[in-house]
């Protein structure tokens, strides 16, 4: 993994540590992996009944409802799994929020019950744009970001 993503994982548990609140971690976090990666837009859904909510984001302004099991957030929801798309527009029920966007990686993050609590939604304006480090880095900083939300206060 590349020695600027490893400190960027130390610097996100660092900033994290022995905080709690939903939205501040969440925002934080955004901001840590967007100035990381510079990757176009950073940012979290949030699950609330049967819809991914619009959370914390680095970027220009997003989508705020996905349905469960749509576009690419909705799916890697739905199937409970990290979603890597090389070109969004080949993606079947891809959700545009925004016209610049090319490649994108979904991570869900799991609450204690192993229920999907929140996607990490990472966009690129370059086709094919995330390699196995983009992946493995963008995983690991959700389980961070996991972790915490799920720390007993």
């Amino acid at each position: 993994m590349k020695e600027q993503y490893l400190m960027a994982l130390q610097q996100l548990e660092a900033l994290l540590q022995g905080e709690h609140y939903e939205m501040s971690v969440l925002a934080n976090a955004a901001a840590a992996i967007h100035e990381a990666t510079g990757y176009f837009w950073v940012g979290f859904y949030v699950v609330r009944q049967e819809e991914l909510l619009l959370g914390p984001f680095q970027g220009s302004v997003a989508c705020m409802h996905i349905p469960f099991g749509k576009g690419v957030c909705g799916t890697a929801w739905k199937e409970r799994r990290s979603i890597v798309v090389d070109d969004v527009h080949l993606f079947p029920g891809h959700i545009a929020c925004s016209s610049l966007s090319r490649s994108e990686v979904v991570v869900p993050l799991f609450d204690c019950e192993g229920q999907v609590q929140a996607v990490l939604d990472v966009d690129s304006t370059e086709l094919a744009d995330f390699d196995a480090d983009d992946v493995a880095f963008l995983e690991q900083a959700a389980h961070i970001v996991e972790v915490t939300l799920n720390t007993e206060r």
